[in-house]
């Protein structure tokens, strides 16, 4: 937000807050509509409206009170709020949808004024009947209103919000004087306090929804608070302070009136006559001079609200070109009133009274009103979970007070009128595409949605270190870490980790650097996870990608074996890869398989070619019946592949060896532990293989397994032990190969 824009006077306490809230709370609705509403719906449903409007707006209310308490709330009220919180440009679709609402509800209110206004002209024209001859100017709503609404114009650009506050004074008092007279009233002549009835409803009503979406707009004056923040003196103070004690008193006032209504007139005579509380008060002329009141200071804090969002819009560069944004948010000369603002709400004022529909507005200023206070609610609520340590508002709410006060938000939307629904959230996210083309600014949204999911993180791993996940009772599923240092160079063992954490598991990728911790090797390291995020990002990767720093490959193992992982358990599965034929590499591997076992931890080693993956067709598993523990490891992890996308078509085929003149025996073996579900195959899946030497068994796989784009083998650390990398050596016709050596038995 511009310099400019901040550093204005601002001199405004509480009171202005919980007057501007008041004065549209007991506004027009009160006095024109709200009679309607008991005869459509009865005293319990009107009670109902009353509630249901208030577990929109008191949630909303509480979670301004919230976040007003924890920064500092500059000019834009719920504008400001909700930017600075979900970033400017979900802030500027809201913000404009808000700004709309405020300068239309401008309009709603001067028609309402001229509504009251024809009981005058009826009375002059009786008073004076020369008056006759301008019959049709005096008794016009449409002319009456577009009077007031120039009066109002003037005002505001010549005089501005001082003005508007002094006679805010004025007419709140009236406003509450004319309620004395309606609450010491009688009832209707003819009217008996038999006739009360607090459960039915006039002959064919209209919907409970319907009067509701009219109703809503007295419940609005939060807003009208809020839009005052950048002429207060002390946000954190007057926001919580007027806007929840303008509140409470509203509810009041609203029961007292719906019990006042149901037992001082029939819901025929309530449905009937708009100004029906004027029969009812000691002195009837008092209703229309409240009534009138009651616009003019809503007007009044509509047209002092809506302009200072257009500002607060404009000083944050949220429209395409400075100009644009410069002339919006140009206030007045030696003050902090926003002129050209104030302008364009006027003349948006002016379009909807020239409309006159006073229902038909009401229907588009709740609707927009809904979606600010969703908002709203939604912030507070995310901020709870959010956990942020710099959010620490002295008031707080609940989060599911803020949860209720979302969910009946968008809910009613839909209930109230779903066309208009859909119209207004179409509406905002075509205006948030369109912001988007000139405003990068979207960190708000990411860091709270960060936070609300660092935390359901947290508390996941915090649930599952305490209820030992992978303990012995548990099916096995792969917590796999890798080590490498050519990441950057060959793809191979990425891919293979993030195939094994796609679906089914977790997998932790750690990039080895040779060399110390020190500046220098720092920096290096922290250019290298760039690189290995954007590979990452490139590749739609679900492992968690790093780098380590140690001054040799055993010492990294060391490390790296003794970190939990991601999931917040520790590591199953270790992964490490050489190229085929790299003698250096495998004997480091074998050199450091001890510190794996020491961890008890399953090793896949996996030798890579040029051929890499092949097509992604082929998955070939060699298994022993001697060695089921390997064989179900194996096994497992050919399925776990499938479960990606790139292998998706692919097929696995099993193989297994036996000893010459053993075959039946281990056949029948096999078959038993595939019946006992030791081994999750198929015996129409698996090709037995009978080997007449032990040392042609890599020429048979080297014949069988030609052609697949990977082949899964399982060995023993003892045989590891004896052969040392001559173990990995005679494979020199098939592509890359995954090496597996279980360390616990799986039963899967």
């Amino acid at each position: 937000m511009s310099d400019k824009f901040l550093k204005n006077k601002a001199n405004f306490g509480t009171a202005p807050v919980f007057m501007t809230a008041i004065s549209t709370i007991l506004g027009a609705i009160l006095y024109l509509r709200f009679g309607y509403a008991v005869a459509h719906t009865g005293f319990i449903g009107a009670i109902a409206i009353i509630v249901l409007g208030h577990l929109v707006t008191i949630p909303t209310a509480m979670a301004v009170a919230e976040i007003a308490t924890n920064r500092k709330v500059e000019g834009g009220g719920a504008y400001y709020i909700i930017s600075r919180s979900f970033g400017l440009n979900i802030g500027a679709s809201i913000g404009i949808a808000l700004f709309l609402s405020q300068a239309i509800s401008v309009a709603f209110y001067v028609i309402a004024f001229a509504e009251a206004f024809i009981p005058f002209s009826n009375f002059l024209i009786e008073k004076l009947p020369y008056l006759n001859n301008y019959s049709d100017l005096f008794l016009n709503k449409r002319i009456i209103g577009l009077i007031l609404m120039t009066i109002l114009t003037l005002i505001m650009l010549t005089k501005g919000a001082n003005v508007g506050i002094n006679l805010l004074y004025f007419v709140v008092l009236i406003l509450f004087i004319s309620l004395i007279f309606f609450f010491f009233g009688n009832r209707v002549e003819g009217f008996n306090l038999s006739d009360v009835n607090f459960i039915t409803t006039i002959e064919n009503p209209d919907s409970f929804f319907y009067v509701f979406t009219i109703i809503f707009p007295a419940f609005t004056g939060i807003a009208a608070g809020l839009g005052l923040s950048g002429d207060l003196e002390n946000p954190k103070k007057s926001i919580p302070n007027g806007t929840l004690l303008a509140t409470a008193f509203g509810i009041i006032i609203y029961i007292l009136v719906a019990i006042k209504l149901v037992v001082s007139a029939s819901l025929d005579d309530l449905s009937s006559d708009q100004l029906i509380m004027s029969k009812i008060a000691i002195w009837g002329p008092i209703i229309p001079i409240g009534l009138a009141c009651a616009a003019i200071s809503s007007a009044l804090g509509s047209i002092m609200v809506a302009p200072r969002t257009l500002q607060a819009l404009g000083a944050d560069n949220i429209f395409p070109t400075n100009k644009l944004n410069k002339w919006i948010s140009h206030n007045k000369k030696d003050s902090y009133e926003p002129i050209n603002a104030s302008l364009i709400s006027c003349i948006i004022a002016y379009f909807f009274i020239y409309i006159g529909d006073i229902n038909f507005v009401a229907e588009v200023i709740s609707m927009f009103f809904m979606v600010t206070y969703g908002a709203i609610c939604t912030i507070s609520l995310l901020e709870h979970f959010s956990a942020d340590p710099s959010y620490r508002p002295t008031f707080r709410s609940r989060w599911y007070i803020s949860l209720i006060g979302a969910f009946l938000s968008f809910w009613l939307m839909f209930k109230m009128n779903s066309t208009y629904a859909i119209i207004s959230l179409i509406f905002m996210s075509l205006i948030y595409v369109y912001i988007s083309k000139y405003n990068s600014s979207n960190g708000g949204i990411i860091k709270l949605f960060k936070g609300v999911l660092f935390q359901l993180s947290r508390q996941l791993q915090i649930f599952v270190r305490k209820k030992e996940y992978n303990s012995v009772n548990d099916h096995w599923r792969p917590f796999a870490i890798c080590v490498t240092d050519v990441t950057l160079e060959k793809r191979d063992t990425f891919d293979l980790m993030r195939w094994i954490s796609h679906k089914y598991g977790f997998g932790t990728h750690m990039h080895f650097i040779e060399g110390y911790l020190n500046s220098n090797s720092h920096n290096k390291a922290k250019k290298t996870l760039s690189k290995l995020l954007n590979l990452a990002e490139g590749s739609r990767s679900k492992v968690y990608l790093d780098t380590i720093i140690s001054p040799s490959f055993t010492s990294a193992i060391a490390q790296v074996i003794q970190l939990s992982s991601i999931s917040g358990k520790g590591h199953n599965l270790i992964v490490l890869e050489f190229g085929r034929g790299d003698t250096e590499k495998i004997n480091q591997i074998i050199k450091n398989h001890h510190l794996l076992t020491t961890k008890n931890l399953d090793v896949c080693i996996l030798s890579t070619t040029y051929r890499s993956y092949g097509y992604y067709k082929e998955i070939h598993i060699w298994i022993s019946a001697d060695d089921y523990q390997d064989s179900n490891l194996q096994i497992l992890l050919g399925y776990i592949l499938l479960g990606h996308e790139n292998w998706k078509m692919a097929k696995i085929k099993i193989f297994s060896t036996y000893p010459h003149g053993l075959i039946e025996k281990q056949k029948k073996q096999l078959l038993t532990l595939i019946k006992e579900g030791r081994l999750p195959i198929s015996p129409s899946n698996i090709s037995l293989i009978e080997i007449q030497d032990d040392k042609k068994i890599k020429s048979i796989i080297n014949k069988k397994s030609s052609l697949a784009d990977l082949t899964i083998i399982g060995f023993d650390e003892k045989d590891l032990v004896q052969e040392r990398e001559n173990y990995f050596k005679g494979y020199d016709k098939l592509g890359n190969i995954l090496f597996v050596n279980s360390m616990n038995k799986k039963e899967i």
